[in-house]
């Protein structure tokens, strides 16, 4: 019969065309079956056609294989690729080697790898049986449940032979008898049987398998009956240490002492073995009714997380597996996370970072990760020693993506970027910013970088070598912000990294234009802006790349994005160091655009603060000093800003106003007034307030033209007639009150700025910070 069917069948194969998958080192064949049925005459009566396509993976294609030879063997070991086909194979195979993977492929790859979940629980030791059970015995099986514990062991397991097929579920389901009798016995004797108690929690495991049967558990009130169970072999576990310690520290000699601490020693293990078994499907069990919400609730109020982080001391790899995907369920809700802190959860998963087991390492992985969004766990996870210990880690391939996002956490603590200097990690991370050429870098990458330079030591490490000469270079050519962002860090740093910038100076000048993208520009300007190298002719490179025009054109306001005009603040006052470039930006009317924005800026501290810096460079040169003394009201609003609630900027105001004193007299003697007057405000309040009394003719009607009254006693006149304010007041006890309230306010030079001040640019608050990762 069988060979009259194939007389009257016909299959017909063809070979269609040929391609490369589009992610893997595989050729996708096309090819289309024809399967026809024909008639006693051998004539085809009906006929059907079907394509499909079979795809041929060449895992051992490398930048060295033989691509003539690798072809042959294809198209030999592959019927359906006929030898004529050979010169398009070798193309292709050709293609696939000279093929960069795609950066989104490599992770889509790598995400599809790594979802990792725990292996599905295996009929465990002792519950094999010698006989098949059948769904219509069901009814033998219920009664053994109302025997003796061997009975009811017996009749469990039947039953659990039926649940594990999903096909029996639905019909066990409606059994109510077989359900109820299961439950009444896992309730009642659960502590007599370890065994008992697994077989009869694996049953509902089944059900629990599948969303809609969680009713019927929860029904039955199984999950609060796993979390007693677990509880109490934990408890139980306890005990069986603290026993076999005391065996083990008695350290007996006699001979059969020491055979019953073995016999003590096996049955402990025997014991551990069963008890490992039966935590893992009640804790399984728990972690496919925790897909509720609700349900999760009530077992994080039943102390969940504490029972599964005591899990985390054993050693059996799989019952670890699934106690770290339970938690690492749990940490996305932030009353679990905080269980985790105080439980010390980072210090027991510490132990498991490296290990061999490939998915329990993975899993501890991701758990930390989920944890570094806490601060006081990035530091516990530095505290324990993981940093070096992840960084061993960025060479894994399969864990390198979750490693870098932990690492960037960890990175942008400054209590700990400087911790990364004791560690491999920077040599590693320039290796694999060289490795990308010009392959766009990973998000995390690039991140964890950015913030480490901004670290001084981290920085000068990323220096060494040609190391600095790699980012310039990939930066420029590629125009990448993020790499800029990064140089922009490195440059800040005061010592041995500045002077490299120097042979860069023309290549970012050059790239401040208004053509390029402002977040460029952005970046190369800010690099520049740190440049304050003394022996750098800044005048040179304002002339030569004619600079003066757009840093003017920036300063007005609503020209730019804030952070871009904050810049072009922050290179004026680097480059008015210069004497020349000074004279040379007063002469372009820099000066008033400066009061304008300051105008414009004023609620703004970091404008404010910046803009005050380049009026104290200004005031050290002769030729910009006059014209901010005499042609401007700079110093009228530096008075105001004297008593700013901003105690950088009052710094800068009180350094620049002493210099503007000691040039000018008439300034000076406003300036002196005025402290006068903010730390005497509540005297010459009661003074001013007063009616005039003619009884009392030393009281004037306006006090403050009583120059002799505040000043006589603390003022000697120089032949410039500029005043100053003698120190007296500060050491000589039998000096007046008012002399006493006087602040010295001469330039001193000492007390003068020290360097620009610093700026917040990376962490406005109206900026979100760079974290683009999903």
């Amino acid at each position: 019969k069988m060979q009259d069917d194939a007389r009257y069948l016909k299959r017909k194969v063809t070979a269609g065309s040929l391609d490369v998958h589009p992610t893997e080192k595989a050729l996708v064949v096309h090819y289309e079956v024809e399967a026809s049925i024909l008639g006693e005459d051998g004539g085809p009566m009906l006929g059907e056609r079907k394509e499909g396509q079979k795809i041929v993976r060449v895992k051992s294609l490398s930048p060295t294989t033989d691509v003539a030879a690798l072809a042959r063997k294809v198209v030999e070991e592959c019927k359906l690729i006929p030898m004529s086909r050979l010169p398009q194979v070798e193309q292709l195979l050709y293609y696939l080697q000279n093929r960069k993977s795609s950066p989104m492929d490599g992770k889509v790859e790598k995400k599809e790898k790594r979802a990792v979940k725990p292996k599905d629980l295996t009929p465990f030791e002792g519950m094999e049986l010698n006989e098949e059970a059948s769904i219509t015995r069901i009814e033998e099986y219920v009664e053994l449940l109302y025997e003796g514990i061997p009975e009811k062991i017996r009749g469990s397991a039947l039953i659990l032979q039926l649940a594990r097929n999903p096909d029996n579920l639905e019909e066990l389901l409606h059994n109510e008898a077989a359900l109820g009798a299961l439950a009444r016995v896992l309730r009642e004797d659960w502590k007599q049987s370890v065994d008992l108690a697994t077989i009869i929690i694996y049953i509902f495991f089944c059900f629990s398998s599948f969303s809609q049967f969680h009713a019927v558990v929860s029904h039955y009130k199984i999950g609060a009956l796993c979390m007693s169970v677990v509880e109490h072999e934990l408890k139980r576990y306890d005990v069986w240490r603290e026993e076999l310690r005391k065996k083990s520290k008695s350290a007996p000699e006699n001979g059969s002492l020491r055979r019953d601490q073995d016999k003590a020693l096996r049955k402990y293990h025997g014991l551990l073995a069963k008890q490992e078994q039966l935590l893992r499907v009640s804790l399984y069990l728990l972690l496919n009714l925790a897909e509720d919400t609700r349900t999760e609730l009530k077992m994080r109020n039943k102390n969940i997380v504490g029972l599964l982080v005591r899990v985390l001391e054993r050693d059996d790899e799989e019952l670890l597996v699934l106690v770290v995907s339970f938690l690492k369920k749990l940490s996305i809700f932030l009353e679990n996370k905080n269980d985790m802190a105080e439980l010390d959860t980072v210090e027991r998963l510490a132990r498991l970072v490296p290990c061999e087991h490939e998915d329990l390492l993975n899993l501890t992985l991701r758990l930390l990760l989920n944890l570094s969004f806490d601060s006081g766990l990035r530091a516990k996870m530095v505290e324990v020693g993981l940093l070096p210990k992840l960084t061993s880690l960025l060479g894994d391939e399969s864990n390198r993506q979750v490693v870098m996002r932990i690492l960037y956490h960890v990175s942008m603590d400054d209590r700990f970027k400087g911790m990364f200097v004791y560690t491999d990690c920077i040599p590693q991370l320039m290796q694999m910013l060289y490795d990308h050429g010009g392959e766009e870098i990973e998000a995390e990458l690039i991140s964890i970088c950015i913030n480490l330079a901004a670290n001084k030591r981290n920085a000068q490490l990323m220096c060494e070598g040609n190391g600095l000469k790699m980012l310039m270079k990939r930066a420029l050519k590629t125009k990448d912000c993020l790499v800029m962002k990064m140089i922009r860090n490195i440059s800040q740093h005061d010592g041995p990294t500045k002077p490299l910038f120097i042979d860069y100076v023309g290549d970012l000048a050059a790239e401040i234009r208004t053509e390029e993208e402002e977040e460029w520009v952005l970046e190369c300007l800010g690099t520049l802006a740190n440049l304050t190298i003394p022996d750098l002719d800044w005048e040179l490179v304002l002339k030569e790349y004619n600079l003066v025009p757009f840093l003017k054109d920036k300063l007005k306001p609503g020209s730019a994005e804030d952070d871009l005009i904050l810049e072009v603040v922050i290179m004026i006052g680097t480059v008015s160091i210069d004497d020349a470039c000074a004279a040379m930006l007063a002469k372009s009317g820099i000066i008033p655009a400066l009061i304008e924005l300051l105008n414009a800026r004023q609620e703004d501290d970091e404008f404010v603060c910046q803009i005050v810096y380049v009026f104290y460079q200004m005031v050290f040169h002769q030729a910009t000093r006059d014209v901010i003394i005499k042609d401007t009201q700079a110093p009228a609003y530096l008075i105001d800003l004297m008593h700013d609630k901003n105690a950088e900027i009052r710094k800068v105001c009180d350094n620049t106003l002493d210099i503007v004193a000691e040039y000018d007299a008439e300034w000076g003697y406003k300036i002196q007034s005025e402290k006068f007057r903010f730390h005497n405000n509540q005297w010459l309040e009661m003074v001013e307030s007063r009616q005039v009394d003619e009884a009392e003719p030393y009281l004037y009607d306006n006090d403050n033209d009583r120059t002799d009254l505040f000043y006589s006693a603390g003022i000697r006149f120089a032949e410039n007639n500029a005043c100053r304010i003698r120190y007296s007041a500060l050491t000589d006890p039998t000096c007046s009150l008012t002399e006493s309230f006087l602040l010295p306010d001469v330039f001193d030079q000492a007390g003068s700025l020290t360097g620009r001040p610093a700026t917040a640019y990376g962490f406005r608050p109206d900026e979100q910070p760079f974290y683009q990762y999903s």
